[in-house]
């Protein structure tokens, strides 16, 4: 939950006046998104009877931040939501901030009913009268469609402690609470035996990207590919506010050890921040708990926007959409341990007939790919020996242009949107770098474009590049070229379909 509503008069974000004869951008065929108002942080992600809920912070009234509640969404298959009643509404005094769920399986909390376990969300309640930021603790009995608050559980008497992650510690049997000092940049740990009493545990931080907030922390274990056999790691991710690689708010990552109480790095990390996402739409990402457990996957998903001109997107009925579910793992590499992610498999169900071209040659003129329309999941190997740049355009109708390329001379991949869309923030328009060891004269691209949305996978996810584009009228046209020396690239694609209304 981003610090620059602290305090701010609920008032002035009450709902927006929308001109009547605004026309309604394209719905995103596979990334969730609310039919109307203001979406932002993911909250309470957690796996029950067959369903993998979807909690997000949530404005009833309108499409800017304000009247911070609990929106609720569910699926079978993360890819298919359907969106359900608010969940937490905003009381007259406590606003519903970010925060997690998990189920009690033992009844630890004492509030399941009929012999079965009770769904447990522990989130910020954001009172501005009192200038208060306390943990409040809700419950269902009803597979999340209905919440009794049960109150407040947790305060520390700060204005700024906010976004509690909960999860549970098997190895100590205990619940472990993550909550932000945001003001601060630091993150404290918590236990609990009943999810009601919390006893403070340890703190962590400053360390890595230092901004005006850390917001939204989550600490997972996760397998670690091409380490020891059975190796995993423990990652804390936090998110900063401002100051992130993309320009504005993003995401970061620490790995380490972390013994129930206490999360301790790896030698050497904690100094220059490792990035979560090199683009400047990739924010609040949480896991999913309770997964079922013949899945041993780590899921999680993120915010696509950024607090620098989030409220000023050109979208409507809503603003604000999710990314795509990703698996995450870490990878052992030569810069040491590395955050992998890859869209989740249940993606493929949604895939049309794939268009598959081989060799294409690149060169200076642009050559057609065999790509239509703006839901496409598309796969493709560059290889290169002289070119300066090789690169993927998609252009509308009007001329406006988004592109995704190489630069082999100085090992870098990027999405560029500065010229994606008509003008609508002066924070928008930008070029995103991720760095990528590119001696090799090849690399692998994973492309998911959903009409407003790119979502870039490097070398089977090792780097990630989210970035929202807004474009003019007209479909997508598809095309690639090279500068600078040739190149040849191998294209698969799959138009998306989209299932169910969200």
């Amino acid at each position: 939950m981003i610090g620059k509503i602290f305090l701010l008069a609920t008032a002035a974000l009450m709902v927006p006046v929308q001109a009547e004869a605004q026309r309604a951008d394209p719905r995103p065929a596979y990334h969730f998104a609310p039919k109307r108002n203001w979406m932002n942080d993911p909250n309470g992600l957690v796996y029950f009877e067959g369903e993998y809920h979807l909690f997000y912070q949530y404005n009833p009234h309108g499409d800017r931040w304000g009247h911070m509640s609990w929106g609720h969404a569910v699926s079978r298959d993360l890819v298919s939501w359907q969106e359900l009643p608010v969940a937490i509404p905003e009381t007259a005094d406590v606003m519903a901030f970010s925060g997690s769920a998990v189920i009690d399986w033992k009844n630890s909390s004492g509030f399941g009913r009929g012999g079965k376990p009770p769904m447990i969300a522990i989130y910020t309640g954001h009172n501005p009268k009192a200038r208060l930021q306390s943990q409040y603790l809700a419950y269902s009995n009803d597979r999340g469609r209905s919440w009794t608050v049960h109150g407040e559980v947790l305060s520390v008497g700060s204005s700024e402690f906010r976004d509690p992650k909960i999860f549970w510690h098997e190895p100590t049997k205990s619940w472990v609470m993550i909550a932000v000092m945001a003001l601060e940049n630091r993150a404290l740990f918590f236990t609990s035996p009943d999810l009601k009493q919390w006893t403070f545990a340890s703190s962590f931080g400053p360390a890595g990207g230092k901004g005006r907030n850390w917001e939204c922390p989550d600490l997972n274990l996760l397998p670690v590919e091409g380490g020891k056999p059975g190796e995993q790691r423990w990652v804390l991710s936090v998110n900063l506010g401002d100051q992130a690689v993309g320009g504005g708010s993003g995401g970061q990552y620490f790995v380490g050890d972390f013994d129930g109480r206490r999360f301790t790095p790896v030698d050497g990390w904690g100094g220059d921040p490792v990035w979560t996402d090199y683009g400047a739409d990739f924010y609040a990402a949480v896991a999913w708990n309770d997964l079922p457990r013949d899945d041993p996957r780590r899921i999680w998903i993120g915010w696509a926007n950024d607090w620098r001109y989030a409220e000023a997107i050109p979208t409507y009925p809503s603003r604000g959409i999710m990314t795509v579910p990703r698996t995450i793992s870490l990878r052992n590499t030569a810069h040491g341990y590395r955050l992998t992610q890859r869209p989740v498999r249940e993606l493929e169900a949604l895939r049309g007939t794939a268009q598959v071209r081989q060799q294409f040659h690149l060169g200076d003129a642009p050559v057609a790919l065999p790509v239509d329309g703006g839901a496409i999941d598309l796969k493709a190997d560059l290889a290169w020996s002289a070119a300066e740049q090789a690169s993927i355009t998609l252009t509308d109708g009007e001329g406006y242009q988004t592109v995704i390329g190489v630069n082999p001379t100085v090992n870098e991949v990027f999405v560029d949107r500065s010229r994606s869309g008509p003008h609508f923030h002066d924070g928008f328009a930008n070029r995103h770098v991720a760095p990528v060891d590119l001696s090799k004269g090849k690399v692998s691209l994973r492309l998911l474009v959903d009409e407003s949305i790119v979502e870039l996978f490097i070398n089977d996810g090792e780097q990630t590049i989210t970035d929202r584009f807004f474009r003019a009228s007209g479909p997508l046209r598809w095309s690639a070229s090279a500068r600078g020396g040739t190149a040849t690239m191998d294209v698969t694609a799959w138009p998306i379909r989209q299932e169910v209304p969200h």
